[in-house]
């Protein structure tokens, strides 16, 4: 497995796993990054129908809003009030500067309440990267109707699950690096709390990925919200559903 930067601090799994059962953590807390300001332009552009929006770096700089900020320190005040056993041991983080600033912001809140040790282990790696768009990347709607209708409605006949844009990736090519990342997360974190930060479909294909709703169930769910969280337990040999995409903690 390849990652960009591991911090370790010596914490080791709490519950061990049954002999001869998969490894797992005994609950995966995922996360999508705080409001980020490619977001507030993407919301006006698709309300004017604008055809571009103000951003000139890449997709992988993109920082948090305030708005973003205040939502990753909501993020932090809720892993404080969890039952001690549930809060996260470590975090598994998109490389991106929206995730890395999320998950840097929650746990700073959360540590500065007392609820995990400073210096918890944060490991960022690539496989929960955002959705790659390839040639529609930073492409308002009303640009890509414009400028690609071909690709547009190519999308729409194949929806989001199967479309793949040129030079970019289905949700099913999400949900492969997603599953990989599943097995190794479990070797290394089996029996203790995680916490992954990443993007809206990177926690919708874990959905996918630990759960196998049908086609039509997945694409009637609404988009993940910034800093919503959703949750899975260890039971009987699997990760199980314990909550879905739940905003409840964040302030108006």
């Amino acid at each position: 497995m390849t990652d960009l930067t591991t911090v370790r601090n010596g914490h080791r799994p709490e519950a061990p796993q049954p002999d001869g059962g998969p490894r797992l953590p005994s609950v995966l807390i995922a996360t999508r990054h705080g409001e980020s300001t490619a977001n507030v332009e993407f919301r006006h552009a698709d309300a004017s129908g604008a055809l571009s929006v103000p951003i000139t770096c890449r997709d992988a700089d993109i920082p948090l809003s305030l708005h973003g900020q205040d939502q990753a320190r909501d993020l932090g005040r809720w892993w404080a009030g969890r039952p001690p056993a549930d809060r996260p041991r470590s975090v598994w983080c998109s490389p991106y500067v929206r995730t890395a600033e999320t998950a840097r912001i929650a746990l700073a809140q959360a540590s500065g309440l007392g609820a995990v040790p400073v210096g918890l282990p944060v490991r960022y790696d690539e496989r929960l990267r955002d959705r790659e768009l390839g040639v529609l990347e930073m492409l308002t709607k009303a640009a890509i109707e414009r400028d690609h209708p071909a690709e547009a409605e190519r999308r729409r006949r194949m929806g989001e699950l199967y479309y793949r844009p040129p030079g970019g990736e289905s949700w099913l090519d999400v949900a492969l690096r997603v599953r990989d990342l599943l097995r190794d997360l479990g070797e290394e974190e089996a029996g203790r709390p995680v916490l992954v930060v990443a993007h809206d479909c990177t926690v919708l294909m874990l959905r996918h990925v630990l759960e196998r709703p049908a086609e039509e169930e997945l694409l009637a769910l609404p988009p993940v919200a910034n800093c919503s969280t959703s949750l899975w337990r260890a039971r009987e040999g699997r990760l199980r559903p314990a909550g879905w995409n739940r905003t409840e903690h964040l302030s108006p």
